[in-house]
């Protein structure tokens, strides 16, 4: 006989403080959910692309990585992952960027647990697990497109050619913000990743290697520019 049970929704809990996280683990898994802890944003993002997950509950104001930064790495990356956030911030600008970040939903501290609880199961409940990925293709220029899904890009010369992952991150995430200025810090965090820093001078090459898919003149380039000292942008027109 065939098990018709449904699966144990699996949920990433990112909280530094010790003492609230094991409360909030203990009523998560008093749902009947699997509890993933992390403690920091670093971890929190490991166990994010390690793990399959229906829902993360990640703490704003954590060390290494904070939970805004965390979410934009999983966005990059291609996560469509249901995300509530959970600070101690809880002006309306802060809710505006937990929302920029790609956040689904967002807690103020002090909270009442019941309220927690009925939140992460809205997002349960939205989630299609089906769809975890970004999907589509990006237009933009003049014949120049991105197909994230299949890692392939239509270069300005009108050619299909294959990219990296890395590079598929790396040019979402300067969409994700066209026309405004991403810094190389940022770019190394949430592309890279804390754990693997390379040399600002990659990001530049990757930068080139973008110009020259995509710029009538690489040398004069009108949608990847460089704000020197600062970082770099994607322009729209």
């Amino acid at each position: 006989m065939q098990d018709s049970t449904p699966p144990q929704p699996r949920i990433l809990l990112a909280e530094d403080d010790l003492t609230l996280r094991r409360t909030v683990k203990l009523n998560f898994e008093r749902e009947g959910w699997f509890v993933i802890e992390a403690e920091n944003g670093e971890q929190a993002l490991q166990l994010a692309k390690q793990n399959h997950l229906d829902a993360a509950v990640l703490d704003v104001m954590m060390p290494k990585m904070d939970g805004l930064e965390v979410c934009q790495a999983m966005r990059v990356g291609g996560s469509d992952l249901p995300v509530l956030f959970l600070t101690a911030k809880n002006e309306g600008t802060d809710r505006v960027e937990g929302l920029k970040a790609g956040g689904n939903d967002y807690l103020g501290k002090p909270f009442h647990l019941e309220e927690l609880l009925l939140r992460v199961k809205l997002l349960l409940r939205n989630n299609d697990t089906s769809k975890q990925t970004v999907s589509g293709t990006y237009a933009f220029g003049k014949n120049c497109s991105i197909d994230f899904d299949g890692y392939q890009i239509t270069t300005r010369s009108g050619e299909s050619q294959s990219i990296t992952k890395r590079e598929a991150s790396l040019l979402r995430l300067l969409i994700a913000k066209a026309n405004q200025v991403v810094s190389r810090e940022e770019i190394l965090k949430i592309v890279w990743g804390y754990s693997a820093l390379p040399k600002t001078r990659t990001i530049d090459n990757f930068i080139v290697a973008f110009r020259k898919y995509f710029e009538a003149d690489p040398k004069n380039p009108k949608h990847f520019t460089s704000v020197r000292g600062v970082g770099y942008r994607f322009i729209t027109q």
